[in-house]
């Protein structure tokens, strides 16, 4: 393996000559240092973590990932097109270690220098911090620079109330000339409505299973709410709803009573009481709308409970462990695209896949919609089921698919929301990452720069 080590330092060296190290060092610098000048926050906790953690990391991201690709681009296919790389390959060195030794020498470049930028980061939090008043820093501590679990209600499994109540429909009105999926859609979203709309004076309960022993681990723990509503009506940006809650088991207990009122469409954390959690390990939450408009508890932000698990600094490292990740998709994405293409080229198509992996939006309207051609305007759903149409939706959803894998631990949206990146999340995502995706790209790089000749004309 001593080959491959060489060949990874031989890496690092050609990019300090490029000085693409200094010169990415000075814009991580610029971006850690100036962007929280230039960007002023609103003085409260949540406004400094957004500006501190979620703009200034998302940035050394950003900048960190499109010089990979370039890195990943230039430093094989430059190599090939100036005849460099005869030099290394003539030697008794598989190329597949030539190829990994690239691939390991801009990760390393790149773990430096993450590292680097994440302790500044974390150093210009603590700095900073000082400036918020007293009230908005407890805040600080408390709720946003900590990592905490999430638990959720489970979502509720609606395939056999919606074929029987399709059963009974086509019992009662006559279905020759529908589509039957789009009715059974239809029948489903009436289900999830009748599911998540909550209109003045009516209740909802969750049931929130929290693990195993959890109201022995979280004895005298005092937990905390977080939810996001919507609303059908329009009532203005300023508008606010008023809640009543009831926290804990409903027999032999006193369960904690109180109102609040918040806004609707962003999301919004309040603190409960401790020792409200039933021997079962699950929280039972009821929630009255004591306004006088309806409101919508989505099934995937409506209420999830969170309560500490690590703290914030081991937590970032973990975070840094997933964008170091996604750096290394990116390095073996632009290896592979330069182990056939010149350097424009490959360039070219390492963006393209990028542009791709970024537009889950468009994958999932199209899959939504059931294909790309002949969607009505009225119902904004394909209305030919043609060969094109299946075609997509099977090509949009395994890609669309392989997209959540990769992006499914957003570290920099787990920070900004005080969530703990497990360990076992961790595991997974190099797995899913590295393993899958990086790995798949790293065997097509090097069947394809093994077999090209090396000394035909450019």
């Amino acid at each position: 393996m001593q080959p491959m080590f060489a060949v990874a330092r031989l890496t690092l060296r050609a990019a300090l000559r490029y000085r693409l190290v200094l010169v990415l060092a000075g814009l991580l610098i610029a971006i850690v240092v100036t962007l929280p000048m230039v960007l002023k926050h609103d003085g409260s906790a949540q406004g400094f973590t957004q500006i501190l953690i979620t703009y200034t990391l998302s940035s050394i991201t950003a900048i960190l990932g499109l010089a990979t690709l370039w890195l990943g681009c230039g430093t094989l296919a430059r190599e090939t097109e100036d005849f460099t790389i005869q030099l290394i390959c003539s030697k008794p060195i598989p190329r597949w270690q030539v190829w990994m030794g690239k691939w390991l020498g801009i990760m390393g470049l790149n773990l430096a220098l993450l590292t680097v930028a994440g302790l500044a980061v974390l150093a210009l939090l603590e700095y900073k911090a000082g400036s918020l008043a007293p009230d908005e820093q407890a805040r600080l501590r408390s709720e946003v620079l900590v990592a905490r679990n999430s638990a959720k209600e489970p979502p509720p499994n609606l395939d056999q109330a919606v074929e029987k109540r399709f059963q009974e429909r086509i019992q009662k009105e006559s279905l020759q000339s529908m589509d039957r999926d789009f009715v059974r859609k239809q029948i489903r979203e009436e289900l999830v409505a009748s599911l998540t709309y909550l209109r003045p004076g009516e209740v909802r309960r969750w049931k929130i299973p929290l693990g195993t022993g959890a109201a022995i681990d979280l004895k005298d723990i005092p937990l905390y709410l977080r939810t996001k509503i919507y609303t059908p009506d329009y009532a203005g940006s300023g508008a606010t709803f008023e809640f009543g809650w009831e926290i804990g088991p409903t027999e032999g207990h006193k369960r904690q009573r109180f109102r609040n009122s918040f806004g609707a469409e962003s999301f919004t954390t309040f603190q409960i009481e401790a020792n409200h959690i039933g021997s079962d390990d699950t929280l039972m939450v009821d929630t009255v709308n004591l306004g006088e408009r309806p409101v919508l508890f989505s099934l995937q932000d409506g209420l999830e409970v969170l309560y500490p698990a690590s703290s914030f600094p081991w937590n970032f490292g973990r975070a840094l462990i997933v964008i170091a990740c996604w750096l290394g998709l990116l390095a073996a994405i632009g290896l592979c695209a330069a182990s056939k293409l010149q350097f424009n080229v490959a360039a070219f198509v390492a963006c393209s896949i990028l542009l791709v992996g970024l537009s889950g939006g468009t994958l999932k309207q199209v899959i939504d919609q059931g294909g790309i051609i002949g969607v009505s305007s009225e119902t904004g759903t394909v209305t030919q089921p043609t060969l094109l149409n299946q075609a997509s939706i099977k090509v949009y959803g395994v890609i669309k698919w392989t997209l959540d894998q990769i992006t499914g631990a957003d570290p920099i949206d787990a920070l900004s929301t005080g969530r703990n990146l497990t360990w076992s999340r961790i595991v997974l995502a190099i797995f899913e990452i590295v393993g899958v995706g990086a790995g798949f790209f790293a065997a097509l790089g090097i069947w394809i720069f093994t077999r090209r000749e090396l000394a035909a004309p450019q």
